[in-house]
């Protein structure tokens, strides 16, 4: 009579078999790659969209220490004329201004004292020295003199004229002090 023949299935040296092997990196193929799908067909969510909003205020934030500066900047100057970014004009620039604050722009301004002082704490705090390209170069007085402010618009071909009241041209917001919103054919110029 024939004696059964037991074959043994050779077992690596860890004692598992080759299929369980297979069959693990196959379940986990199919995880990572439904996985990625699923990451790739993702839709950005309302958070995500929400942060993209522009914030209106100042370019930069401002600590505590010059809030107050900063609100009587827009409390006193915006009543005339739109309040531009202190970074536009050099801290000398801004020390003349204040300095001659009783006679600005053929105007009799009555600003006392230490409300010009906390003024000026901000605007020097968040202007630039002015460092001179030659021994005789003026402090500039007006904005279009600036070589700061013309740095800050590189590819923009500036009018002659140029008046506090022709940056809403491309600024719409600036009544907010909102100088980074741009009006839709100056978006990408930076």
């Amino acid at each position: 009579m024939l004696k059964p023949v037991r074959s043994k299935i050779r077992l690596g040296k860890g004692g598992k078999s080759p299929v369980i092997l297979f069959l693990l990196l196959l379940v986990w193929s199919i995880c990572l790659g439904w996985g990625m799908s699923l990451a790739l067909a993702a839709k950005p969510t309302a958070s995500i969209a929400q942060a993209t909003t522009v914030i209106s205020g100042p370019v930069d934030p401002i600590p505590e220490r010059h809030q107050q500066g900063y609100k009587l900047y827009l409390e006193n100057c915006s009543g005339c004329h739109i309040a531009i970014p202190p970074e536009v004009l050099p801290t000398d620039s801004w020390r003349q201004i204040l300095l001659e604050i009783d006679q600005h722009n053929g105007k009799k301004l009555e600003i006392i004292g230490p409300i010009v002082q906390i003024m000026w704490n901000y605007l020097r705090a968040f202007s630039r020295p002015l460092i001179k390209q030659t021994e005789d170069e003026p402090i500039p007085e007006l904005i279009r003199e600036s070589r700061y402010f013309q740095a800050l618009h590189p590819r923009v071909d500036l009018p002659r004229r140029l008046t506090h009241d022709t940056c809403v041209t491309c600024h719409p917001g600036v009544a907010q002090y909102d100088y980074r919103t741009l009006t839709p054919e100056w978006e990408n110029s930076l």
